[in-house]
């Protein structure tokens, strides 16, 4: 009985441990042979050594996909950070018509992305988009270019990924909101504290998992952005939005050598790496 009870638990799993062997951990593996390799897929590979990656730190283009992948991140992960949170501190009151206003900011997560970045784009648009329109009835007559300028197209897609993102990590932070007791709570108000002191020395120390979780996975997100800036920018105005994985695209699926992409993506996996590493390092060291 404990054999059979076995073997049926075995058979639940093992299809998802063979699809995540074959459409994960092989490509993986792949990947990292072919970073030390030259290969454009209608030749056999050829053996380079560290040639891809002395390459690859001699590329301006590289240097600027890693200025553009931190700007988006530094830009993206506190702005979703505090718009998550703060819908959550407003969306966890007992307020009428709170559990449609819930669904509705988190539509926009599981909305079609290629439909948000359309729309967005049109929304965005330099001459004829609703937000130039409105800033010029604001008495501003020279408004952002947006996805048209060098200098406002990533705070466009920063804007974009986090409308679309904040509603998800909202509902994480009100489950959070929701796991705290509520005699905490009280007692701070017996201590005399206001609703300031009662946010400051209650609800954001008992949201430090949370917070940790969700900038964990916003850090993830921010680094392997790709299908926005395909959408709305192609990585342009000229490199002003070419980020690392539109920079492993382009290598690899438009100039087709596949050995320098895998180099590039080697070393976007030890950043990202690197720096959860260093997060969880922290969240040890504050949480002691």
């Amino acid at each position: 009985m404990r054999r059979k009870n076995t073997l049926i638990a075995w058979s639940f799993i093992a299809p998802n441990f063979i699809g995540f062997f074959i459409f994960t951990l092989v490509p993986i593996f792949a990947s990292f042979l072919l970073a030390f390799m030259k290969w454009d897929a209608f030749s056999p590979p050829e053996f380079v050594g560290f040639a891809n990656f002395i390459q690859m730190f001699q590329d301006e283009s590289v240097r600027i996909a890693i200025l553009n992948t931190i700007y988006y991140t530094a830009g993206n992960v506190p702005l979703t950070l505090v718009c998550s949170l703060g819908l959550a501190l407003l969306l966890n009151k007992k307020i009428k018509g709170v559990a449609w206003f819930r669904a509705a900011i988190f539509f926009p997560f599981i909305t079609s992305l290629v439909a948000v970045a359309v729309v967005w784009n049109m929304i965005l648009h330099p001459t004829m988009g609703p937000v130039n329109y409105f800033l010029q009835s604001m008495g501003i007559q020279n408004p952002p270019g947006w996805t048209s300028s060098s200098d406002w197209a990533m705070p466009a897609v920063i804007i974009t990924s986090v409308w679309r993102g904040m509603g998800y990590y909202m509902v994480l932070y009100l489950a959070g909101l929701q796991g705290i007791p509520k005699q905490l709570y009280e007692a701070a108000e017996i201590d005399g504290a206001n609703s300031w002191h009662k946010f400051k020395s209650v609800t954001l120390p008992m949201l430090r998992p949370t917070t940790f979780f969700v900038t964990i996975m916003l850090t993830i997100s921010s680094f392997k952005v790709f299908d926005l800036i395909q959408i709305m920018t192609e990585g342009g105005p000229g490199r002003s939005t070419n980020v690392l994985v539109y920079q492993i695209y382009t290598e690899s699926f438009v100039k087709f050598d596949f050995g320098y992409a895998s180099a590039i993506a080697l070393v976007l996996f030890v950043l990202v790496l690197g720096i959860t590493i260093v997060q969880f390092r922290l969240e040890k060291r504050y949480g002691e």
